[in-house]
């Protein structure tokens, strides 16, 4: 049989988000490491025999084939890689916000093979470690960085200055950090924040407590103005419940 020439083998995967589609298919969202984000039909998954039914986990690493030229793609094979650790509990949720920040700032078939890695290392880290909060301001960064909307976090905005770790500033969008002068109100343009904060958040490093929570209040404002008023309905769940 001649191969199908629209046909993509074995490209390492997740599953986004899946629904069910007529009477015994599923509709998943993957996220690929060298195509992207892809829509793709899994015919007969719902099947009570389908090879494919509990194989198409979120949060499992799978290579896909798959075959199509439109948006929505037909899936050929499916195989679980294994090694990722089930996410429970927080973890979970966390995952679930993950997913949906994808599915909310991510275009289709947009390839971003470093933001695929570090999506599969912030899993593993979710799965490993307890500090929730910093594994998701790390991954809130990396994600506008990969997307083309990098914080500006190391120089001042108009003079291009290194940022002072004792000085406080405004951070403004579409501009970044300015210095903030005592006479700033609480009405000012922009989120007020300390130096040490922008410099702990370039380097990832949230032990600091001042600097997690005023790097949480800068994340949420950032991603509030890329999402364009979308409500994330796992942010609110995981703030309901912890807090982070």
């Amino acid at each position: 049989m001649q191969p199908h020439k629209h046909r993509l083998e074995d490209e390492p995967a997740f599953v986004l988000h899946s629904y069910p589609y007529r009477e015994t298919s599923l509709v998943l969202e993957v996220l690929t490491r060298q195509h992207g984000r892809v829509a793709l039909v899994a015919r007969g998954a719902r099947r009570p025999r389908s090879a494919l039914r509990g194989l198409l986990m979120g949060f499992q690493p799978l290579q896909l084939s798959w075959f199509g030229k439109h948006e929505l793609r037909t899936l050929h094979r499916a195989e679980w890689q294994g090694g990722q650790p089930q996410l429970k509990g927080t973890a979970l949720l966390c995952g679930f916000y993950l997913n949906e920040l994808l599915l909310n700032l991510m275009v289709r078939d947009d390839p971003h093979e470093q933001l695929f890695d570090y999506y599969q290392h912030t899993l593993q880290r979710l799965a490993n470690e307890a500090d929730y909060a910093a594994i998701l301001r790390c991954f809130e960064k990396h994600l506008l960085q990969e997307l083309g909307y990098a914080l500006l976090l190391v120089q001042e905005a108009d003079s291009g200055e290194p940022i002072n770790s004792f000085a406080p500033y405004r951070y403004v969008l579409e501009r970044g950090a300015v210095p903030a002068t005592p006479n700033d109100s609480n009405t000012s343009e922009g989120l007020l924040m300390l130096g040490k904060t922008l410099q702990d958040m370039a380097a990832d490093d949230y032990r600091d407590a001042v600097s997690a929570q005023q790097s949480k209040q800068l994340m949420r404002m950032l991603l509030n103005h890329h999402l364009s008023g979308k409500t994330l309905h796992t942010r609110e769940l995981i703030r309901d419940l912890q807090k982070i």
